[in-house]
């Protein structure tokens, strides 16, 4: 079992509060959703993934992983059940090697146990082990608009094709020659992994409403085409919106970013993580406050603190940086924080990595509840548009 860091029952009040705000499912949708771990009914299912890309940086963490672990042990009343994915198939919508995917696989599966993740309450594992994904997918593909598609705002981003488009004398063939359908339609593969799972609750970021809106709307075309199936699952949006660059406060933090010390990782050293920090881009204005449009830098180690804490960041200036007028003792303050929370998360990392057969176990045990939980969902689907 891994233990709760300090940080994670801090935030936890807020993540039951925004869990609790959510609707809850009809009574029949509620109990159409039951789970079949240890045979029992569950009233919620909040199902998430993430692609292995890597060793998850403090974004990644902030955003997701440490939310998913805030919720997992966040329990109602004990009727929740947490899938948690690895999402491969997401991944391969730009080409990896091999060798790398497999290993960046392993990796992100460590990260989710080393966030603090319930492992019994959470179902972890790996999309591609698990064929009812893929093949609700293409049901949902016969009914997903390709109008909807391609109003989707990361996939325009993602493509270049507005960019494209714009060079003189390319046409509507050309344009296209180079974007490939798995980048176009994996908004459905991803409602597929909503819905297979009958999932009542998503925690995402704001990046990912629009997708999820997506998810419902395709939910609605099979229940008016098919009858009543799916819920419409909810969203629970994370408490930390997004983490930015050190180097540039005013991009996200990214793996991609050329600059090294621009991304804080779970692996990093203390002395890592202290170094990226104080060279961290801020100004050269005297004291700290919360402006990011003005003073962006700062803002964002302001909200790396508010994220790590799970409180307002007007109440994490008050609270840490009141009269503090140095640039440098702002960042030692910060470094001290973040350094703090990482730590047994790293060491956690290390462990899980280090022990191949726990992670295989865990991933294997996962794969056979999610296959088992699928089964009987794409049974009623089968049924539902005439398969079987």
């Amino acid at each position: 079992m891994v233990r709760l860091h300090g940080s994670h029952s801090r935030a936890a009040g807020r993540v039951a509060d925004a869990v609790r705000g959510a609707r809850r499912v009809s009574s029949a949708g509620a109990a159409s959703a039951g789970a079949v771990g240890a045979g029992r009914q569950y009233e919620k299912r909040i199902m998430s993934g993430m692609q292995p890309t890597g060793v998850a940086h403090l974004g990644n963490y902030l955003g997701a992983l440490k939310m998913w672990a805030d919720m997992s042990r966040t329990v109602e009343s004990g009727r929740e059940r947490f899938f948690f994915s690895v999402v491969d198939l997401h991944a391969l919508t730009l080409p990896k090697e091999p060798g790398q995917l497999r290993e960046w696989k392993r990796q992100a599966a460590a990260c989710f146990v080393a966030a603090g993740v319930h492992t019994d309450r959470c179902v972890l594992f790996e999309q591609s082990r698990v064929a009812a994904h893929t093949e609700l997918s293409w049901i949902l593909s016969c009914l997903a608009p390709m109008g909807l598609l391609n109003r989707m705002t990361q996939w325009k981003s993602k493509s270049n094709l507005g960019e494209v488009a714009s060079i003189a004398g390319q046409d509507a063939e050309s344009v296209l020659r180079g974007v490939h359908l798995g980048l176009f339609s994996y908004p459905v593969l991803q409602a597929a992994d909503i819905l297979v799972y009958k999932g009542t609750h998503v925690p995402v970021g704001e990046d990912q409403v629009q997708h999820l809106e997506l998810t419902r709307d395709l939910a609605q075309m099979f229940n008016r085409a098919y009858g009543d199936v799916f819920p419409l699952p909810k969203t629970v949006l994370t408490p930390t919106k997004r983490i930015m660059s050190l180097r540039d406060p005013t991009k996200k933090m990214s793996k991609s970013d050329p600059s090294a010390n621009a991304a804080i990782y779970l692996t990093d050293s203390d002395d890592a993580i202290a170094r990226k920090i104080r060279k961290a881009v801020t100004d050269t204005v005297a004291g700290v406050t919360y402006d990011p449009e003005g003073r962006p830098g700062v803002s964002s180690l302001v909200e790396i603190v508010a994220g790590i804490e799970g409180r307002p960041v007007e109440e994490v200036v008050r609270t840490h940086f009141a009269g503090c007028e140095s640039h440098r003792d702002f960042k030692q303050k910060v470094s001290d924080i973040v350094v703090a929370e990482l730590r047994p998360v790293r060491a956690e990392y290390e462990r899980v990595m280090a022990d191949r057969a726990y992670l295989d176990r865990l991933l294997e045990a996962g794969a056979t509840e999610a296959c088992a939980t699928t089964a009987k969902v794409m049974a009623e689907v089968r049924e539902a548009v005439g398969l079987s």
